[in-house]
């Protein structure tokens, strides 16, 4: 057995050795892994001189750079082996700074190879001093970096990959958010519309959609709605919602039919897992007679009310109390208003992504019904453009504060003449 005595003797030692023996290859193998330690460390080491001259320099570094020994040592700066930007900023910064603080660590620079080539280095030199506090010279300890520029030029390339992932992500997301709303809204005589959809993310679709289009018989149809969530899954929604409201509507215009056949069709596409569900309005709006006003006629599917601002400058909200969020009951209950859009007033539609805002420097203060109607007090009398662009000036004054999509539509019938038109 292994380090068992036999004979008075321990087998595991030498037969002829002796204890001064074991101390001096000891001491021996110390001495020689230390010089072996220096030549063949994973880094590169060199010592120079307080004006760069190589006084030594390892096996390592010099494998890396194709050198030998009698080339550089005696004969050469650390200077001489950076390249042209490096040799600059060592004059610059790097040399500067080690005589004023006596130690550099971590700087990324370029060596000169042999065969002409570039090697990337992490440097780091200590000031060697003497006993009486004076520097005698500098020792230099060099990491290859080349797996690191390697790592870093594949972080960029992924990085510059995953920009690009993003720009064409924003271009899908506008193009499809595109399709989800009209063009242009169609020319109702008579009257004053307009619209603003307003984009909180341009990474992800919102659902928020409107629409106006023609009926027979002289009638224009209208809705604005908000599907729950973002991203494609609420794309699918606000499509499937938007076709199915004109759809109905041309095959029975009341807006209550058309709202609770939405519901229907959302509540059988959608009663799994995932439900889905939006808030809406629809509307009709027919010419008055020969008087120039018109008549509106509103159903809403759990959606925040419309605003009326009166001619004489008066505005309130148009509650349709009890309207259920569509998609969500089988039988959802749909609540309906009538009411007489005069000359000089404005209907006003919007999504809650207004009402629910945040100004940037009071994020917890949301912005809120409250505001919005005395926002609309002193807006009134306005027309459906300066409505719109009246929005559209305050949502930019919430900053990060606005963090979901919000739509308007607006309808307005002129003055007799366009007097008192703001």
């Amino acid at each position: 057995m292994c380090g068992t005595e036999r004979g008075g003797r321990n087998e595991a030692s030498p037969p002829d050795s002796q204890p001064g023996d074991d101390q001096v290859i000891f001491s021996a193998l110390l001495e020689d892994s230390a010089e072996d330690l220096y030549e063949h460390a994973p880094c590169g080491y060199l010592s120079t001189t307080l004006d760069g001259r190589i006084a030594k320099i390892n096996r390592t570094l010099l494998d890396w750079l194709g050198y030998d020994n009698s080339d550089l040592v005696g004969r050469k700066n650390f200077a001489d082996l950076l390249t042209v930007g490096g040799r600059l900023y060592h004059e610059t910064h790097f040399g500067p700074l080690l005589r004023m603080q006596g130690e550099i660590s971590g700087i990324a620079l370029e060596l000169k190879t042999a065969g002409g080539g570039r090697l990337p280095v992490l440097v780091t030199s200590v000031m060697r001093r003497g006993s009486d506090g004076q520097p005698l010279l500098i020792r230099t300890t060099v990491f290859d970096a080349r797996d690191r520029r390697t790592y870093e030029s594949e972080l960029l390339r992924a990085r510059q990959e995953s920009d690009r992932e993003r720009e064409r992500l924003k271009r899908l997301n506008a193009t499809l958010q595109k399709t989800l709303l009209p063009p242009v809204l169609v020319d109702v005589p008579g009257l004053d519309v307009a619209a603003y959809y307003h984009v909180a993310s341009v990474d992800e679709v919102g659902g928020d959609f409107y629409d106006l289009f023609p009926l027979a018989s002289g009638t224009w149809g209208f809705f604005l709605g908000d599907v729950c969530g973002k991203g494609a899954a609420a794309a699918a929604v606000t499509s499937l919602a938007r076709y199915t409201l004109r759809a109905a509507a041309v095959y029975d215009p009341d807006p209550a039919a058309v709202l609770a056949n939405l519901n229907t069709v959302l509540n059988h596409e959608y009663n799994g897992d995932d439900p889905r569900f939006c808030t809406v309005v629809f509307g009709l709006l027919t010419p008055d007679g020969g008087e120039g006003g018109f008549q509106v006629t509103l159903a809403s599917g759990g959606h925040p009310p419309a605003l009326l601002m009166r001619s004489d400058g008066h505005a309130d909200w148009l509650p349709t109390p009890g309207g259920q969020l569509v998609g969500v009951l089988p039988d959802a209950h749909i609540a309906t208003t009538s009411i007489r859009l005069d000359p000089g007033d404005t209907l006003f539609l919007h999504t809650d992504g207004l009402t629910e805002a945040r100004f940037a420097d009071a994020p917890d203060g949301r912005y809120g019904d409250e505001a919005l109607l005395e926002f609309a007090r002193e807006l009134a009398p306005t027309t459906a453009h300066g409505a719109v662009a009246a929005i559209r000036d305050l949502l930019d004054t919430f900053g990060t504060g606005l963090d979901d999509d919000t739509a308007v539509l607006a309808f307005n019938v002129p003055r007799r003449g366009g007097e008192g038109q703001m």
